[in-house]
């Protein structure tokens, strides 16, 4: 049984370790946001001896131009030596030993080399510029993609640090163009989780203000909650001059504050002056400079160590609830889409494809009729969609036919003289009349045609929402065959729709029902007309008896020469002077109606309008009820009884069986991801579960 631990004890930092290494075993992006101190600087800043110096061992790749090429997760462990020998940052090495030899206490692993052991701290090194090339090849290219070393001393505290690139202002040889952006895109990436401890690494004898790690750590962390300062090179500085100011705040505060230490120079370098000889110069520079020796103890690099092991363990343990509470609720998140990918392998063939066809064709018809337990509140779908079109959309299209858009009363005019032949109509013709209602009755077949194609498009939307579901993204040969058969289904059910929608039309335009009881007959009509012509006229009366003259009176005589130049061929003969007239021309080869409409002609062109007008609504009402009726019964109910008929009898047929269950590689691959997440995070709920 695994010993739990306490949130005070230094193992919450190998807790963390082993987290980090959980999601990088597995190979998947780590999902929590774990806490761990991230270095940043320049390139020249020192970054890495002072990595170094904290582990006290050579091991990490120096040159010119960028060498830290991917991020470095360095996980110190202090684990206890095999021989006594004093214990912490610095302490002397076995007698006889340099600082590469080899020490059976102190060695390093590689996450990509599990189980190999490296006790040469030079071969490390090798294996770091090994990695790194094997990513990003030769050239002064950069990888996002980590590398995991451990390091067991009993030199080191536990820490978590991750090494970053250096930043650089212009490219140097091979390096990319666009290096600076890369490198920054990179650091951001690592800094601004809420979690990470940011090392801003400075070199002291240049200007706070102008140091790049200082910088970008302040757009992440503009208040210095989370950012600790280390200032390097503070034995470089010129004489007189200290960083006091710096460590009192005074310049840019830092509520972790800052530390300074001293590194090898290049000459030690160059020279292999061991790192226990520059922990041993580092003291002694402290202890006897006037501007430091007073809090000495609070500078260089065994201070520094025991201030990031302590910051790192009191930001763990704050932070544990919350990696807990993560943890969890991305398990849960993992499983639960695990789960809907399904197993590899469901059974027979067969049986999956009739439960899926079963399946979907109850949904299909579930989301016309209402039921779907995933009603939307914020917008319309499936049947109510359908319900808008007829009522709406048809409804409203058909209402706004207007039948004198397009016969003007002229026009009118022409036909009541081509219906009534060679004898003027001694009452209104109801030829003319039929004539001109039946002309726009045709015209409602577009906007009815119109109505079953908006239905039409509303089906394949349906079809859509169903096809979008997990089930089908996950077999995309299964996907395509149903959109295929389901759409020539819906199409081939468009033609006896259509068929019956014009039916219903050419039925309306073939018998016009004059005894319709809703229809306005033709005496009342003309009684209309008259009323209205009558309240229009001032009433005149018998200058010899005083009565009110008969309305016929009033009407203009046969010879007035008003009725010249009025009627159908009024204005014809009215540029003609007598003697042509006398002629009898013939007529020209086209005649068209000219002048304007006398009294007579007026009325029973009204007449005629109030029928058309009064029957043309009766025909719009009856389209109004009938054509959705039409649609719903040979294509929306249709296809609602007949879907499931229509799948099986395409689509279940044992030789497509195994190719339709065909998974797309985002499934398998998708799967083997959730599967790696899945474990991970069990792993993880596991170990942090030993926190009480």
């Amino acid at each position: 049984m695994a010993t739990s631990l306490n949130v005070n004890d230094p193992s919450l930092i190998s807790l963390v370790n082993k987290l980090q290494d959980v999601f990088t075993t597995v190979g998947v992006q780590n999902p929590i946001d774990l806490p761990q101190i991230v270095v940043v600087g320049s390139q020249s800043s020192g970054k890495s001896s002072v990595l170094e110096n904290i582990v006290g061992r050579d091991f990490l790749p120096r040159g010119a131009g960028i060498v830290t090429r991917r991020p470095l997760i360095l996980q110190l462990i202090n684990r206890p030596p095999s021989k006594p020998q004093a214990n912490g940052v610095g302490s002397e090495k076995l007698e006889g030993t340099t600082d590469n030899e080899a020490n059976v206490d102190e060695y390093g692993e590689f996450l990509h080399i599990p189980g190999q052991k490296f006790y040469d701290f030079n071969k490390i090194r090798e294996e770091i510029v090994r990695e790194t090339e094997a990513k990003v090849g030769r050239n002064a290219g950069i990888s996002p993609a980590p590398i995991n070393l451990r390091i067991y001393s009993p030199n080191v505290l536990t820490l978590t640090l991750v090494d970053l690139p250096g930043l650089t202002k212009v490219p140097v040889g091979d390096q990319p163009k666009d290096i600076e952006r890369q490198i920054r895109d990179m650091v951001l990436k690592y800094i601004s989780k809420p979690n990470a401890i940011i090392l801003a690494v400075t070199a002291a004898n240049q200007d706070l203000a102008n140091s790049d790690g200082l910088k970008l750590a302040r757009e992440v962390d503009p208040e210095g909650q989370r950012t600790i300062g280390v200032l390097t090179k503070v034995d470089l500085m010129d004489e007189g001059t200290d960083v006091v100011d710096i460590l009192a705040g005074r310049i840019i505060p830092l509520r972790l504050g800052y530390v300074p230490v001293v590194n090898r120079g290049q000459r030690d370098i160059e020279n292999k002056r061991p790192i226990s000889y520059a922990l041993e110069h580092e003291k002694n520079f402290f202890e006897s400079h006037k501007a430091y020796r007073n809090k000495a103890s609070y500078c260089g690099t065994p201070y520094l160590a025991r201030k990031l092991n302590l910051i790192l363990m009191m930001h763990i343990k704050q932070t544990l609830p919350d990696i807990k509470a993560r943890i969890s609720s991305s398990l849960q998140k993992y499983t639960t889409e695990l789960a809907q990918l399904g197993d590899s392998m469901l059974g027979n063939s067969a049986n999956i494809v009739l439960n899926i066809i079963t399946e979907f064709s109850n949904e299909y018809r579930t989301v016309l009729e209402g039921n779907n337990q995933e009603l939307s509140s914020t917008e319309l779908s499936g049947g109510a969609r359908i319900s808008f079109v007829f009522h709406e959309l048809y409804s409203n299209g058909i209402k706004a036919v207007d039948p004198f858009d397009q016969v003007k009363d002229i026009d009118i005019r022409t036909i009541l003289y081509n219906s009534s032949g060679s004898s003027p109509a001694l009452f209104v013709g109801t030829t003319a009349f039929e004539v001109i209602v039946k002309q726009q009755i045709k015209r409602l077949e577009e906007p009815s045609l119109k109505c079953v194609s908006l239905v039409y498009d509303e089906l394949v939307r349906i079809l859509g929402q169903l096809l979008n579901k997990q089930l089908f993204r996950r077999y995309p040969m299964l996907k395509e065959k149903f959109h295929n058969v389901v759409i020539q289904f819906f199409k081939k059910s468009m033609e006896p729709t259509n068929k019956l929608v014009k039916d219903l039309v050419a039925m309306e335009a073939c018998y016009i029902n004059t005894g319709h009881p809703d229809f306005l007959n033709g005496h009342r009509a003309m009684a209309i007309v008259n009323e209205r012509i009558n309240a229009g006229k001032p009433t005149q009366v018998d200058p010899k008896t005083g009565k009110p003259l008969p309305p016929r009176a009033n009407s203009p005589s046969l010879d007035s020469p008003s009725d010249a130049n009025s009627g159908f061929f009024g204005s014809f003969f009215a540029s003609k002077n007598k003697k042509k007239m006398a002629a009898m021309e013939p007529p020209p080869p086209t005649l068209k109606a000219s002048g304007t409409l006398s009294e007579r002609e007026n009325i029973e062109v009204e007449v005629i309008k109030l029928l058309i007008n009064s029957y043309f609504n009766i025909v719009k009402r009856t389209m109004i009820d009938m054509v959705p009726k039409a649609i719903m019964y040979t294509l929306v109910q249709h296809s609602k009884d007949e879907m499931q008929r229509e799948l099986l009898e395409n689509m279940y047929r044992n030789a497509e069986l195994d190719d339709l269950l065909k998974e797309s590689d985002y499934t398998i691959r998708r799967r083997k991801e959730c599967q790696q997440m899945v474990e991970s995070l069990t792993r993880a709920s596991e170990i942090v579960s030993q926190v009480q």
